[in-house]
């Protein structure tokens, strides 16, 4: 993709790229004419493209019915190509991570391949990146019911009913999937999410080396193992794992981001960092990615490259929680308690029902010297996660203590 010029969204760039492809064709087909000889009879009279004892008037009407042919079938391949290059143009931004360029262009094609497999499936992926798992659903859907025995895409489908936790649905696609073809790889990543979903990490693990097993560069499949043992806490196998999905393409963030991920819960925040940063390289759009390159550069003392970080967070998905949660948790380190409320009432809207979250602001309060509203908190995060509560009951008898300076804990 690189030594290509770069497309820009829209029809004009289509038409335009149609418009020079016809442009060289008719000047190939002119200068072919210009040089090919006419043809000879046997007597040695040019022949004028019909027999040679035909009348003018007959050559005259072939003529004009091979140019009208000639003009009929131009028109045809004109829109194969102007559909081509839409189709392309819009793959290529898929596959740069642009979802929302990728969504516009394929928004511009005709009704009748809009509603294809293919197509359906590139939408679903699209809103899938865009961590929009609604949507994704929907397409996804769409993309079964025009291609009901379609292999492809049941993966990412299977991970955005994993992510919505419609655990009947999963299993019902799993079935359905195994049923059809017990040879495809999907069909065991499928089942593999299904177990994933019920919290049976070792079976998943079984399904998802039977997927890897059918095809060893299945990426995605090595990857959602790696998942597994980092749920499961063996961070070596995990490691392991990733490693395998960036041997075999070294694009997917997904699994550049699991290592990230395993170095930061072991502390071990410079590589936390070196991986989450080159998951980003691949993917700038994601909102995610910036949130836990964000929590590594602030751990490692760079509080205002983290802000920064953080704000590019903000301008791709304004709405995102964990931003607003991360934000607040630097504005603690330095001793700035509003703005950290100002963040945590935030996310408090967006998860009114995490229980880390009430638990957060009461030590906030409590920072503020209010008292009462910590107090508040602390029942309402006791009430939500009554499995914590040994450590919010020994927040609130700490309660009238002097304030001992603390971070938010983590997200």
């Amino acid at each position: 993709h690189d030594g290509m010029p770069p497309f820009h969204a829209g029809v004009s760039t289509v038409k335009g790229e149609k418009r020079a492809l016809f442009s060289s064709n008719e000047e190939d087909e002119t200068k072919s004419r210009k040089k090919s000889p006419k043809k000879k009879d046997r007597s040695g009279e040019e022949m004028s493209g019909t027999q040679g004892g035909q009348q003018d008037g007959c050559d005259v009407v072939g003529n004009d019915m091979e140019r009208l042919d000639g003009t009929t079938e131009g028109q045809h391949v004109g829109k194969v190509l102007e559909l081509l290059c839409g189709l392309g143009a819009a793959y290529k931004y898929l596959c740069q991570f642009r979802s929302q360029d990728a969504l516009e262009l394929f928004r511009e094609l005709p009704p009748e391949q809009i509603n294809t497999g293919w197509v359906q499936h590139q939408i679903g992926k699209a809103y899938f990146e865009m961590t929009d798992y609604q949507q994704a659903h929907r397409a996804l859907q769409q993309m079964q019911k025009v291609e009901p025995h379609r292999i492809k895409g049941l993966d990412i489908l299977s991970t955005t009913l994993w992510q919505l936790k419609k655990e009947v649905e999963l299993s019902d696609l799993a079935q359905q999937v195994v049923d059809f073809d017990r040879m495809a790889p999907e069909a065991w990543f499928v089942v593999g999410n299904c177990f994933s979903l019920q919290k049976e990490h070792e079976t998943a693990i079984t399904f998802f080396r039977r997927a890897i097993q059918l095809n060893p560069s299945y990426t995605y499949a090595h990857t959602l193992c790696g998942h597994e043992y980092t749920s499961n806490e063996d961070f070596e196998k995990a490691i392991s794992c990733y490693r395998d999905a960036i041997r075999v393409d070294c694009r997917h963030y997904n699994a550049w981001y699991g290592l990230g991920a395993i170095y930061f819960r072991q502390e071990k925040f410079d590589l936390a960092e070196y991986h989450f940063q080159r998951a980003l390289d691949i993917n700038s759009q994601s909102s995610v990615l910036h949130c836990h390159l964000g929590m590594a550069q602030h751990q490692n003392g760079k509080t205002m490259e983290a802000l920064d970080t953080l704000a590019g967070a903000f301008r791709l998905d304004p709405r995102n929680p964990q931003a607003h949660y991360q934000r607040a948790t630097i504005f603690m380190t330095l001793d700035r308690p509003e703005d950290a409320l100002s963040e945590l009432e935030k996310v408090r809207s967006a998860a009114p029902k995490e229980a880390s979250v009430h638990f957060n602001m009461g030590k906030v309060h409590k920072r503020l010297g209010q008292p009462a509203k910590a107090m508040r908190c602390f029942l309402t995060a006791l009430d939500l996660d009554p499995k914590d509560n040994n450590l919010i009951k020994a927040a609130m008898d700490r309660l009238d203590e002097p304030d001992v300076e603390e971070e938010v804990s983590v997200f």
